[in-house]
């Protein structure tokens, strides 16, 4: 989804921007709202927002910015009122629009919602969102041929053909038009189609069809024929069940407005501010309840933004009785980690290990939390149990080697690590990140010079701007004497990474290599300010000390004048 990078038209931020309010006795309240928001946390900006309003109760600016700390915290019901007052006010605000709107959905009065849009003075929620919502309000009063002349439409306008299409398709299944929806949904050539929501969604259709058949390939073609998740097991329990399985991914029209939110909250993820893809996933939560994909999201998002707990109380509403609360159970095993309860996300993790241990995704995060406290070996055992689950690795495990031999090679178990990262470029040939690690974990054995060098040269080639990437081209320079080429290399890195301990260690070490002393020191004492590790700090004292000549000396490594150039 993301990477068709599709062109939205929608209008204005969401988030609050505005001048500091003249009155004194505001300033404190007014400043202290301001660092809460800018930081996007939603409770003390709440909190001090309502304090200032408490002083001055037809701010527009502060208003704005209540009803955004509201839908950040999930609390629509106390949003809707302060979305009242700033309308009344005839303030152009966005966000209460979108609470207004969003309000009338919910009470599912559809014909003052066509009433609302049909007035463009009344609100514009944008080129996607308004004949979207237009075609689920005329099929909840009552027509469907108006709702797909507002779904065609919007098919026929370059740049949205796509969401003009995915509801026409939801409408129609929803309707039981399921021939028309298959042929909608079989449009390879939209990228709506891909999403996990929209596979799941053509499978209760291909079923409504009889053939069920056809749907278990379609799973099977894109998520592989293994079990990978209990949603996409339950739906193909349900495949293989005598009666059909029902097509509720749209139930109403309430749901199909829940629908336009979410799939716009994925297609900012990523690509747009997190406040952006939170609220439009939030509005999807509050039309519908149990939109899990939606409260996933939303935490997910939450999470992102530092606000681990809002993030734990999302994950917590899938209860454990639904197929994805193994998805929500993961996600706050990640959120505790950020949490500094590293000690709880790991004990949450190995339960998950425990109950559901046949799905991969479980020991592949497990794997990822032990990595992160460095028991390499323990992650890579995590890793392995994941393998093991694959009964013929394609190219979407290349990950899993992957991750498996950078535990082997931080475990200093070489031998186990390089055959990881060959099988990896086995399933993705080319791949980069893969690339980029097993050229320069070889430079740094001084093992198969050639080979690694165009490896790395390849990485860049794909990745031209990676700071990583291109400090370990350079790093092979300074390792096989192509001192020149290694500082304009270095130098690049270290514009992309100006405060990066590793690459301004590096830079002094090709400084030092074609004379620059003065700069090399200076680059050494640049480095040891930015946090290295204290292994790699007592080695840059020491260089500081004796230079660079004699440490390598001391460390038993060729001499700078020793390194052939190739």
């Amino acid at each position: 989804m993301r990477r068709a990078r599709i062109a939205l038209a929608l209008a204005g931020a969401l988030a609050a921007i505005f001048p500091v309010p003249a009155r004194a006795e505001l300033a404190g309240a007014y400043l202290a709202a301001r660092s809460a928001d800018i930081a996007t946390d939603f409770a003390p900006a709440r909190d001090y927002l309502v304090r200032a309003l408490g002083q001055d109760a037809t701010n527009p600016e502060l208003l704005d910015a209540l009803i955004t700390a509201y839908v950040g915290l999930g609390e629509f019901d106390s949003a809707v009122p302060v979305a009242r007052r700033l309308a009344s006010l005839g303030a152009q605000s966005q966000i209460a629009a979108m609470t207004l709107l969003t309000a009338t959905l919910v009470q599912e009065d559809y014909a003052q919602v066509l009433a609302d849009l049909a007035d463009p003075e009344v609100r514009i929620l944008g080129p996607v969102i308004d004949p979207l919502v237009r075609g689920w309000a005329h099929l909840g009063a009552g027509s469907m041929a108006q709702a797909l002349e507002e779904f065609d439409k919007l098919s026929k306008t370059q740049g949205l053909e796509v969401f003009g299409l995915y509801h026409k398709a939801l409408a129609l299944g929803m309707v039981g038009d399921f021939e028309g929806a298959d042929a909608l949904f079989r449009d390879a050539q939209n990228p709506l189609m891909g999403m996990r929501r929209a596979v799941f969604a053509h499978a209760q259709v291909l079923s409504q069809l009889d053939r069920d058949d056809a749907a278990l390939a379609r799973l099977d073609d894109l998520f592989g024929a293994s079990a990978t998740d209990p949603e996409l097991d339950a739906l193909r329990a349900g495949l293989r069940a005598e009666a059909p399985v029902p097509f509720d991914t749209v139930r109403s029209p309430r749901d199909g407005m829940a629908e336009v939110f979410y799939v716009l909250a994925v297609v900012f993820q990523g690509d747009a501010p997190d406040l952006q893809t939170l609220v439009h996933a939030r509005m999807a939560e509050f039309l519908r309840a149990d939109h899990a994909d939606a409260i996933l999201l939303s935490a997910a998002v939450l999470d992102a933004l530092g606000q681990e707990e809002l993030a734990i109380a999302a994950y917590d509403r899938i209860g454990t009785d639904r197929p994805a609360h193994l998805a929500a159970a993961t996600g706050k095993t990640q959120a505790l980690y950020k949490l500094d309860r590293k000690a709880d996300a790991i004990a949450a993790a190995e339960d998950l290990v425990r109950s559901h241990g046949q799905y991969l995704s479980v020991h592949v995060a497990l794997g990822d939390l032990l990595r992160r406290e460095e028991r390499y070996a323990d992650a890579a055992d995590a890793y392995s149990r994941a393998i093991s689950l694959v009964d013929a690795p394609d190219e979407r495990h290349w990950g899993l080697y992957y991750s498996r031999g950078i535990a082997w090679e931080q475990a200093k178990q070489w031998d186990k690590a390089e055959p990881d990262f060959r099988k990896a470029l086995e399933l993705r040939p080319e791949q980069p990140q893969v690339l980029n690690y097993l050229g320069y974990s070889l430079l740094d054995r001084n093992d198969k010079i050639p080979e690694a060098l165009g490896m790395i040269e390849r990485a860049v080639a794909q990745r031209p701007d990676d700071g990583y990437i291109i400090d370990s081209l350079a790093w092979g320079y300074f390792l096989t004497g192509r001192y020149d080429e290694a500082v304009i290399q270095m130098e690049r890195a270290s514009l992309l990474m100006p405060v990066d301990p590793i690459v301004t260690d590096h830079l002094g070490d090709v400084y030092w290599a074609v004379g620059r002393l003065s700069e090399a020191r200076f680059q050494w004492h640049r480095a040891l300010s930015f946090g290295p590790t204290e292994q790699d700090a007592a080695r840059i004292r020491r260089k500081l000390e004796i230079g660079l000549d004699d440490v390598l000396a001391e460390e038993g490594l060729p001499a700078l004048s020793e390194r052939g150039r190739k």
